[in-house]
């Protein structure tokens, strides 16, 4: 296998991409030549405009992980980061005051709207940066397009019941501690693929889809028009690993955007979600953690090749033997 396209989230897809890179570069991932080009398609809905400024985080945090400058103890944002521009801005009382730009960070924030001002498309401009970070990886956002998640959480003060929120606000501002009601894509539904998203899915010897969230993640780039019946269709074996284990997410809140869309939160319900691409549905491979392993059965008559492995990142060498053991789940299928 010389190509590789791995669908990404932010923290969970950066590091288990941080672990793909060190198994291939360590030669042991079977199958896998050690010069294999990895292509990331990365989710954009995330993306939010903040003080005049474009902020693609989960773009960001793959860049910087992959380029070394990820701050280690947050997993997101920069190294050594100061806030003085925040303090600032909350003295002058600007809003929103719950969501903190870094000084560091500013400046990637502020190279990517002046380019975007300028007419470059995302995918350029996310090239351009890249050209900095050397992230090893060619790193594509899922559409140039905008497109935005927005939550819709109770509120009895409204005629409705209810308020919409950005989905960065529902994380941050609400540490994703209340019920979602219903969730809203803002834009994805016109959206069009960036420039060598679906040729990286169709010509893949190998499409990954790693431990990050099954809806707000992972979802909505298999939901820019084209991607889903790329990946169903690609010649590439695609093969998936569960963001839950032992009945709980890793990290995040899945288990609130599950239960917001009714699918079980489970590393089986998950695998169902995706479905067999025997079936009409995504995956020709699952991998669970051992601790979920009486769930192989079930997914084997859903007609997924699954198999149970440790799934925790712990650490680059673990992540490699987990994208080793999801390499070696369908090389031979």
């Amino acid at each position: 296998m010389r190509d590789i396209t791995v669908l990404s989230g932010g923290m969970g897809g950066a590091k288990f991409l941080r672990g793909l890179l060190h198994g291939i570069s360590s030669r042991t991932l079977p199958h896998v030549h050690p010069d294999a080009r990895v292509t990331v398609v990365a989710n954009t809905a995330d993306d939010i405009w903040l003080h005049g400024l474009k902020v693609c985080p989960d773009l960001d945090t793959v860049m910087y992980t992959l380029g070394d400058g990820i701050d280690p103890d947050r997993g997101w944002g920069r190294r050594d980061e100061t806030w003085s521009v925040k303090a600032e801005l909350e003295a002058y009382g600007v809003e929103p005051t719950w969501f903190g730009l870094g000084d560091r960070d500013v400046a990637t924030h502020l190279v990517r709207t002046q380019m975007l001002d300028a007419g470059y498309p995302l995918s350029k401009v996310t090239a351009a940066l890249c050209r900095r970070w050397q992230p090893g990886v060619t790193l594509l956002p899922m559409t140039d397009d905008r497109v935005e998640t927005h939550v819709a959480v109770a509120d009895p003060d409204s005629p409705s019941g209810r308020r919409v929120i950005h989905f960065q606000e529902y994380w941050v501002r609400l540490r994703a501690q209340v019920p979602v009601e219903a969730l809203a894509f803002v834009g994805l539904d016109q959206a069009t693929p960036a420039p060598g998203v679906l040729e990286a899915i169709s010509g893949a010897d190998l499409v990954i889809l790693p431990p990050s969230n099954p809806v707000v993640s992972l979802g909505t780039i298999l939901d820019v028009p084209g991607v889903r019946d790329a990946v169903r269709t690609t010649p590439a074996k695609v093969v998936g690993l569960s963001p839950i284990v032992g009945g709980e997410p890793v990290h995040g809140m899945a288990r609130q955007m599950l239960t917001a869309i009714g699918v079980e939160v489970s590393a089986a319900g998950v695998g169902r979600h995706y479905g067999a691409r025997r079936s009409g549905g995504l995956l020709d491979g699952w991998l669970v953690d051992e601790t979920d392993a009486d769930a192989v059965a079930g997914l084997q008559v859903s007609g997924l090749d699954a198999a149970a492995v440790p799934l925790m990142m712990t650490s680059p060498e673990a992540t490699a033997a987990m994208a080793a053991a999801a390499v070696q789940l369908v090389a031979g299928a």
